[in-house]
This record gives C-alpha cells, structure tokens and sequence, in this order.
C-alpha cells in the first residue's frame, strides 16, 4: 500500500510516480471536458468519441471490430453505441465490403452537426499547452510518443498509429526516417496518427 503511485509519501521520493499521478489528473480533465458536451447534446461520451474518430479517419478503420480496439471497450459496448447513434440517425451503415456481416460507419448530416458541436471539447486543455515555449513542447512530445510506444509494445495500449511501430520508419545512428515520405523526421515529425501507419512485421 506504501509504494501505490496515488500515495504522497511515495510521490515525495519517486519521481515516476509523481508523473503517474500527474497523467492521471490529465485524464480527469478529458472526462470533465467530454462529459460537459455530452450533456450538451444528449449523448455518451462513447458516442461522441465514435463521431469524432468516424469523421476523421479512414472507412476501414470505422468499423465496430477497429472501433472496440480504438477504445478499448467490448465489441457489444460500441454496437450498442453504434445502435443508438443509428437510431438517432446520425451515422449511415455502409455494407458495401465483401462480408455481409460486417459494415463500416459513415457520418450522417445530423452527424456532422453534432461533430460541430463537440470536436473541440478539448480546446481548453490545448490553449494551456500553447503557452508552453517550444523546448518544452518538443521535450513534452518525444517524452509522450516513446512513452505511447512502450505502452504498446507491452500490451496496455492495443492500438497505436506511431511512427516507431510503423514498417515505413527507419532508425538510423543518429536520426528517424520515413521511407514512404523518403526524408528524415525531426522530433516534431514523428506522428501519433498516421493516416499512412501500417504495422510492422512482427519477428
């Protein structure tokens, strides 16, 4: 009980508990800002973050298998999310794919008034990472990008569109590159949602 992350005694004398602890505030702060547009528009957060990640991505990743991974729920929790988003028409079911059993999801015009609405709950968190001078953005970065990988390879996180797991990235001895863009990647280069991402063999 001594050495749990969430004790002071224990943030006083390790520093990676501290940042635990600090991450998990961060999270607070993306429930608080999720739950208030969710009020705001008489949806679940849930279904909120399927409006949002639908209307930015690619069809085969909108689909209700990707989707329970994306977000680390049941496949039944985001058909019943699905459903109610259905019945409210604001998503279109496409079964256009080779398996009739499967479809992906497209946003209605409803849809896109309710991304309208809600694509920017996390708007006051980034204005207070914009007053962050750029040293410490690009530290905040690179610390937050191998930290998302490492969760990944570990298994913690089931998705990720990283360079690092990206068969198109290379290290070389003192730099990264991408051989589908063919030019080196700058800290800031690296990305944490490639729409291009495809995974690196394993072995």
């Amino acid at each position: 009980m001594k050495d749990s992350t969430f004790n002071p005694e224990q943030q006083q004398k390790d520093i990676s508990s501290k940042i635990v602890a600090g991450l998990e505030r961060v999270s607070e702060v993306f429930k608080i800002l999720l739950w208030e547009k969710a009020k705001l528009v008489g949806l679940s957060p849930i279904q909120i973050q399927i409006l949002i990640f639908v209307a930015f991505h690619k069809d085969n990743l909108c689909n209700v298998s990707h989707l329970a991974k994306e977000f680390n729920v049941t496949k039944p929790t985001i058909s019943d999310a699905i459903r109610v988003l259905d019945k409210k028409g604001m998503i279109e079911k496409d079964f256009s794919s080779s398996d009739n059993r499967s479809y992906s999801i497209r946003i209605s015009e409803l849809g896109n008034d309710i991304i309208a609405q809600t694509y920017n709950f996390s708007t006051p968190l980034k204005k207070q990472v914009d007053n962050l001078s750029q040293p410490e953005l690009e530290s905040l970065f690179g610390t937050l990008s191998q930290l998302i990988f490492k969760l990944h390879q570990s298994g913690i996180l089931s998705v990720q569109r990283t360079c690092y797991s990206c068969k198109f990235y290379q290290k070389n001895q003192e730099s990264d590159y991408c051989n589908l863009l063919q030019q080196e990647l700058l800290q800031q280069d690296i990305r944490l949602d490639c729409p291009e991402y495809e995974e690196k063999p394993k072995g």
